[in-house]
Order: structure tokens, then sequence, then C-alpha cells
């Protein structure tokens, strides 16, 4: 069996991966190996199956007899990490959550549904490090990557609208936190219906921009608010999670004239799951019908959404997908600039098609091409 190391699977990203591959009894067909570094020596996770206790993740010589490794341990792990297992000799495969390699040369963004004819060529030619990508970029191909492979997309904008779950458990935390703040702040009036609206709305706001609001994560109220801003600022005055959304979708498509792709991404007070806005310009007028099945047909996850109040109020909402692989899109219509520009809104869950599962899948490719 091959043997596979796994660092960072006690995180949030890392927790899902887990539940995934039980679900899909992953552990069945590999020899695995849990590293840690800071609870070394101690009982590993409940896997259903006998595994040795935790190993250190700093070990090169313990990391080195691995197959393959799977981090979801962060970019300051890969940065330390990963040279020194390759400057040792290491020839395994690398599969990895974080950005850091993402960009590299010999580095693929996996996503299989996707692009799977990319990672098959790659895997051809020797390439050995699989990296997963951007959260929102993998959602929106989830969606749309159909309308990219038949190359009817000229340039696309997207408005995203992201969970407080993109950022890390401490803000998921953090944005319960300021929810409380503001109902307990507000519960006499709450508890008084006669109470008027615009007394209720300014005792919100005092708590909102108090000095004992907990923003130590966000750095601003998100719950009954939100943030314009995500990531470092890029020269271009883009933030760096949209110039995202052009680099790592160019690469992960591999395509031979890159396609514009911008817009503004936005955190938003839902705990998990990103909603997109899609404004899309067509290489020509293409029916609705036709773009619906195009969409429908790119893979099994994705679902249409009848374009009315009550189908997407019903499905195509954080609190409906959460938890679930399904991809609904939805919203789908022309523009009225004209029969080429199309709009669309879609959601998913982030921490499992933009995080665990294309790590899972792409693991359980290597192990299937391995044998």
């Amino acid at each position: 069996m091959l043997k596979v190391g796994f660092i960072g699977w006690r995180g949030m990203v890392g927790s899902v991966l887990m539940d995934r591959m039980k679900a899909e009894n992953d552990f069945r067909d590999i020899e695995p190996l849990f590293a840690s570094t800071s609870q070394v020596g101690q009982k590993g996770p409940d896997i259903g199956k006998n595994i040795p206790v935790l190993q250190d993740a700093l070990d090169v010589k313990t990391l080195s007899a691995m197959d393959i490794i799977l981090t979801c341990q962060g970019s300051d792990y890969t940065k330390e990490i990963y040279p020194q297992l390759r400057n040792a000799g290491w020839k395994g495969y690398w599969i990895d959550a974080a950005s850091r390699l993402r960009m590299e040369k010999d580095s693929v963004i996996i996503l299989d549904p996707v692009n799977r004819d990319v990672i098959d060529k790659s895997l051809s030619s020797g390439i050995k490090n699989y990296i997963g990508g951007n959260c929102t970029v993998s959602l929106m191909l989830m969606a749309v990557g159909g309308l990219f492979k038949h190359e009817y997309i000229e340039w696309l904008s997207t408005m995203t609208y992201q969970a407080a779950s993109g950022a890390g458990a401490k803000n998921m935390r953090e944005l319960i936190l300021q929810m409380s703040s503001i109902g307990n702040a507000a519960k006499d009036l709450l508890d008084k219906p006669s109470s008027a609206i615009l007394e209720l709305d300014k005792r919100v706001l005092e708590i909102m921009n108090s000095s004992s609001f907990p923003v130590e994560q966000f750095g601003a109220p998100l719950a009954g608010s939100l943030i314009p801003w995500i990531d470092a600022k890029m020269e271009t005055g883009q933030s760096r999670e949209e110039w995202k959304g052009y680099a790592e979708t160019n690469k992960i498509l591999q395509t031979k004239k890159q396609i514009p792709i911008d817009g503004i991404c936005v955190r938003i007070g839902t705990m998990r799951c990103h909603s997109q806005a899609l404004t899309i310009k067509l290489r020509k007028n293409i029916s609705i019908d036709k773009i619906q099945k195009i969409i429908q047909e790119s893979n099994q996850w994705v679902k249409v959404i009848s374009n009315d109040k009550e189908n997407s109020s019903k499905y195509l909402t954080p609190s409906a997908v959460s938890g679930k692989l399904t991809v609904p899109v939805g919203r789908i219509r022309k523009l009225n600039m004209g029969p080429e520009y199309l709009t669309l809104f879609t959601v998913g869950d982030q921490l499992l098609w933009g995080a665990a599962e294309p790590l899972r899948r792409m693991l359980r490719i290597l192990v299937d091409y391995m044998k």
C-alpha cells in the first residue's frame, strides 16, 4: 500500500477532509501516517483502522519515507518543510491546501471535475505538486466550468459574498460573538414589541461601533454589516483575493489565451459557504436553454435553479447548501446590455469544493494512478 502522510488534519479544512475520507472509505487503500507539530507521540485520529502514534511533522527523514504527503497545515509550514524535502531528494507527491505553491511552474491547481485532462497530462509528464485552488475560484469553475470548456466566455466579472469561515475558525467564532453582543445589547427592546424601531436601530449601531465590540479578528463589524476587502492590496488596486480570480482560473484551465476575469470580493456575515454574482460576456449569442443545459451537464454536482423567487430563496442560499457538495446555479438571464451578456448567481460550500474535496479526490486519483 502507498504510504501517505497527513499534516494539518485537525484544523478546519483538515477536519472536513477527514470526515469526507471516512465517508468515502478512502483510508482503505492506503497506509496513513499522521504527523503533528505539537502533539508528537500522542494517539492519532480515529479513522477505522490501526495507525501509529503521531509523528513529528518537522522530521524530514520521517516525511521522506512517504509516497504522498497531504498537508492542510498552511503556507508557513509549506515554506519551511517543502524545500527541505525536495533538497533531501524526496521524489514523492505533494498535495497541499495552502496557496504557497499554487502559481509555481511545477505545480498544478487541482479541480478534477473541471481540469481532469490537465491533471492526467501533468501526471504523465512527471509533475509531483498538486495544489488546492482559491475557494471562490474553485466554486465559480464548478458552477460555470462547462461554459469555459466550450470556449463561450470572452470575459467574466465576479462579485463574491464570502463567509466568515473563509478567514478561519477564529473568525467564525468572532462572528458569533458579534451576533451575541448585538442580541444582548438589544434584548430589552426586542422583548418589548411596542418599542420604536429607530430606537432599536440606534442601540444596534451603538454597540457595533463601541470599543467593547469584538473585532480582533476582522478588524471591523461583520455581523449586521459587511467588509468590502479580503486579503492584501495589489499594485493594481485589487485585493489579492480579487487577483486570484484571473491568475488561478487561467492556470487551472491552462488557457492558451488568457481570459480576463476581475471583480470585487466582499466578506459577509454568514458562517459557511461563498456566494457569487457573475457577469459574463459571451463570445456569441447563446440561448438560455442551451446555457442551462451546458451548466447542468458540466458535472454531477451542479444544479440549475429556476429563475423565480420561491426556488431562488429556497435553494440558492448558504443555509441551503452548507455541508453539501451540491453547487446550485440560478438567476440565469440575459442582461439589458445585449444578448451576449449573461448574469447568474451561484453558491457553494467553500470547505468542501472550495478546499477539502479537491484534495481528497486528488489523493484518490494518485492512489489509482500508482497501483
